[in-house]
């Protein structure tokens, strides 16, 4: 597929998509793990897989909800392989606890989908460790659960196909909304940052920080791991109703976006190419929308040395832990 920048009504009316999750090739021997995965897009990214022959693990924070998704996907696949991770991205030692639990129990890990995410809570939320909720969760503990698996993902890759292993992550079309001319509203990241300056910039834009900030990292990572036969690939979904969202939004709000939504089904187009698609192992350090099209994000998310300085701002964070 050619690059090009896909102007955002292009993005938002896409057309007709040429490949679908039908084409997921056949999955056995494949290991998979996906945040986020117990609802939603991941949860249906798991059933596909799953009915694909993958080897799932659903990490998430809610054990009740992942345990019924399982049993759900269980039933309507009929196959078993599907587990659940205790993740919660929101608390750095949790993501090392879950790590620990999975290369205990497995030596592979094909594919890694770092799909959970926060939708505009109040700026008051914070992470754990004080980080902006947003931020924190959806950058921060993916970096973090990153570098842990990476040793396993390079593993897996010494005995795979080019292009095989993959590491996944979803951002999104408004990556680019109210970002300053620094890349980063770096005041607003925390630890523990001041929250007059969150309700300044805003929920939306705090939102937008951190779907940059997948962009960043996984650029980042794919020039780290170009030489290790793996593949880092960044993507926006599409504006996808998934599930209620957790924060309020307001009726009249609901009502208009959902003029701009689509269904759950095309929602898992693009992860799923981007993740079992042979034409996507060519997309090392790519940014694909909808539905299967690869772009070009925006400026920002192409500034090497912002890659470079969010990297290593992610770093010091987890450096002691």
């Amino acid at each position: 597929m050619s690059e090009s920048r896909i102007s955002i009504l292009s993005q938002l009316f896409a057309p007709k998509p040429l490949w679908t999750s039908k084409d997921v090739p056949d999955q056995t021997n494949r290991t998979v793990l996906i945040t986020g995965g117990n609802r939603g897009i991941g949860g249906e990214i798991a059933r596909v897989l799953l009915s694909k022959n993958a080897r799932v693990y659903i990490a998430a924070r809610d054990e009740n909800r992942a345990q019924k998704t399982i049993q759900e996907l269980k039933e309507e696949t009929g196959k078993q392989s599907i587990f659940f991770l205790k993740l919660d991205l929101a608390d750095l030692p949790s993501v090392k606890a879950a790590v620990e639990e999975f290369t205990s129990k497995e030596t592979k890990l094909h594919t890694l989908y770092n799909n959970a995410a926060l939708l505009f809570p109040p700026v008051e939320v914070l992470t754990k460790q004080g980080y902006d909720g947003q931020f924190g969760t959806t950058v921060l503990g993916h970096f973090y659960l990153t570098k842990l698996l990476l040793p396993t993902l390079i593993a897996s890759a010494e005995d795979s196909l080019p292009g095989a292993v993959r590491v996944v992550t979803t951002s999104s079309i408004a990556h680019n909304i109210g970002i300053p001319p620094s890349g980063m509203h770096w005041d607003t990241l925390g630890p523990n940052a001041d929250v007059g300056r969150r309700k300044e910039v805003g929920t939306m834009k705090l939102y937008s920080q951190s779907k940059l900030g997948n962009i960043l990292i996984t650029n980042e990572l794919a020039r780290r791991v170009s030489d290790k036969n793996i593949v880092a690939i960044s993507l926006h979904p599409g504006n996808i109703y998934s599930s209620p969202q957790e924060w309020n939004w307001g009726i009249v709000k609901r009502i208009v976006l959902g003029f701009f939504f689509y269904d759950i089904a095309y929602g898992l187009i693009t992860p799923l190419y981007a993740g079992t698609a042979p034409a996507a192992a060519e997309l090392n350090g790519k940014y694909v929308t909808t539905w299967a099209r690869v772009s070009l994000p925006s400026e920002k998310a192409l500034d090497v040395e912002l890659q470079k300085k969010l990297w290593d701002w992610c770093e010091d964070q987890v450096r002691d832990l």
